[in-house]
């Protein structure tokens, strides 16, 4: 059975938290009270994952409308599994993982964004991810990534070999 990590529930947690904030500061939403208990008890137990069966139904709620809110797939279109890898270099998901996505429970999902995250091997979380750092950082200058670069000119001497 599929269990929900910790790491998952603060996220979710932390989404209620800035979705709807507390109006006097000691005040918790539906949402967030729900979610708040779930984690109370996990750390009073010293557990790291709690099962998706039993999970308190306003809890998952909550938990399922943060989950919506994220990524569905790790894909990042670069699958080494349709070239015969067992594991994508692109996304770091298995064949069968790849296969299988469309079918597997929002858990199970969780599970392996987990896993593929811990492992920090696929391009997602190095080549690419360090692209989009940069794009970020260079709109975040109000340059554009062209701009970052000088133009170049075949008229002017400097830009041809001697």
């Amino acid at each position: 059975m599929a269990a929900i990590h910790i790491t998952d529930i603060e996220a979710a947690i932390n989404h209620w938290r800035e979705k709807t904030p507390s109006p006097d500061g000691v005040t918790l939403g539906p949402e967030l009270r729900a979610l708040a208990e779930v984690y109370a008890l996990m750390v009073f137990h010293h557990e790291d994952e709690v099962a998706e069966l039993g999970f308190p139904p306003k809890a998952w709620a909550a938990w399922m409308a943060w989950y919506e809110s994220t990524p569905d797939t790790p894909c990042i279109a670069i699958c080494s599994t349709s070239q015969g890898d067992d594991e994508c270099k692109g996304c770091g998901r298995s064949f069968d993982e790849v296969q299988l996505w469309p079918a597997m429970t929002p858990v199970e999902k969780r599970a392996t964004w987990r896993r593929i995250t811990m492992e920090d091997s696929a391009w997602r979380f190095n080549r690419y991810a360090e692209r989009a750092r940069e794009t970020r950082e260079t709109r975040e200058e109000g340059t554009s990534p062209a701009a970052a670069e000088p133009e170049f000119d075949p008229d002017d001497e400097k830009n041809w070999a001697p």
